[in-house]
């Protein structure tokens, strides 16, 4: 620890904690082993830092939620294991909506980026430079924003799904995906990113033929649900994306061909 940091008295620091100077640790802070941070960061009070995490200059962690509904309630902002906040990030805590923000492990939130009040991040997500996540919006494991998106309240982007930089998104963005253009549309499967963790071509073909049905066969989405039920074999693949499409409340993005 340095002595030219502010630490609050009650915050929970572990074992072999680096702290940088000009750092400021609030109380109600909880910060796990091994966690390293850099100068100038700022971590206010409800943060809930895991083990082996890096906290680089200027982010500021846990800052009261900018939603004019807040009146001050108890609330936390969690970070897993593993994870990496890059320079002048910003997550805000919990409002009553959900009394918390949570960002998963083995994440990486580049420089600049926002995550605000009540978002929930998965495992293995990756937010690029100057992406902006607005309240309540929930990323699933390993999707990857590229810099520059913009995701608007509510919103959901599923699992292993790779958005183009400068992207804005109003819709949800279905598993397994990359999507796009402007306006954001469907653009094919995330192969490459399948691939790389461990997808068979069986499983990739699968997806490919689910997505052609919902996309490219003309029905509307309720028709070609029931059309993928019907004729593609059953796996979790197939689970994931019909449960997302189905519970989705804003609808999902359109295909390019529409």
């Amino acid at each position: 620890m340095n002595h030219l940091s502010f630490i609050h008295p009650d915050a929970v620091i572990g074992e072999n904690v680096t702290i940088g100077p000009f750092v400021t640790i609030d109380q109600n802070v909880v910060i796990g082993d091994n966690t390293f941070i850099y100068s100038n960061a700022v971590i206010l009070e409800g943060a809930r830092i895991g083990k082996n995490c890096r906290i680089f200059p200027g982010a500021v962690i846990s800052g009261i939620p900018q939603d004019l509904k807040f009146q001050g309630e108890t609330t936390t902002c969690e970070i897993g294991d593993n994870t990496t906040i890059r320079e002048c990030a910003t997550i805000n805590r919990g409002t009553a909506a959900k009394g918390r923000t949570v960002i998963g492990n083995d994440c990486l939130l580049m420089a600049y980026s926002h995550i605000a009040h009540d978002c929930i991040l998965k495992d293995n997500v990756i937010i690029g430079n100057a992406s902006q996540l607005a309240g309540e919006v929930e990323v699933d494991d390993h999707a990857i924003l590229s810099g520059g998106s913009l995701v608007h309240q509510f919103s959901r982007i599923g699992k292993h799904v790779m958005i183009q930089g400068g992207s804005r998104m109003g819709k949800d963005i279905p598993p397994y995906i990359i999507a796009g253009r402007e306006p954001i549309t469907y653009s094919g499967i995330n192969i490459v990113g399948l691939k790389r963790r461990g997808f068979s071509g069986e499983q990739i073909s699968a997806i490919q033929e689910i997505y052609r049905i919902v996309y490219q066969s003309g029905l509307n989405v309720s028709t070609a649900v029931r059309q993928i039920e019907e004729t593609i074999a059953d796996s979790p693949e197939k689970q994931e994306i019909i449960g997302f499409i189905t519970s989705s409340q804003r609808g999902i993005i359109r295909g390019y061909l529409e």
